[in-house]
């Protein structure tokens, strides 16, 4: 009976380290958790993380050890804050930015401010002749093309 719950305990003991060497990433490969390195510091980490749920730890007590001796970037899961929010975030920014200045040009392209003024003054709007004229002669030639621009 003894030997069935120290077996039981044993395959806890081994569950949780598994778990948790599977959320560590191992310092010296960068790209594998310390449980598929066979790395000698992935080796030392599994056998701490080890000894320390046999010293009676908690998960989070064992990951904030970690954190501590070996930085934030240890952990495959770091906390988010403000500096993490701001480096998931920027793609969407820039993103949004860049379709903001899309839209601005596209609606600079299309309405033209003259013809506008000239309705005003006029107080009949302009025939599609008279429209497509002014057009040719008040709109700017476009920009040339730079080489970092998206053309059409």
């Amino acid at each position: 009976m003894a030997a069935e719950e120290d077996v039981k305990q044993r395959q806890i003991i081994e569950n949780r380290a598994r778990n948790i060497s599977h959320n560590v990433r191992c310092t010296e490969c960068g790209s594998q958790s310390i449980e598929d390195s066979q790395a000698d510091v992935a080796i030392l980490l599994r056998k701490l993380i080890r000894d320390e749920i046999k010293a009676g730890k908690s998960d989070k007590e064992i990951y904030k050890k970690l954190e501590d001796e070996y930085g934030e970037t240890v952990l495959y899961a770091p906390k988010f804050d403000l500096q993490t929010a701001g480096i998931w975030l920027s793609p969407v920014i820039v993103g949004g930015i860049a379709a903001g200045i899309w839209a601005y040009q596209k609606h600079r392209q299309r309405t033209n401010v003259h013809i506008m003024a000239l309705n005003l003054v006029r107080g009949v709007p302009l025939t599609p002749r008279e429209k497509g004229t002014m057009l040719d002669i008040l709109t700017p030639p476009p920009p040339p093309r730079k080489w970092w621009w998206p053309g059409k």
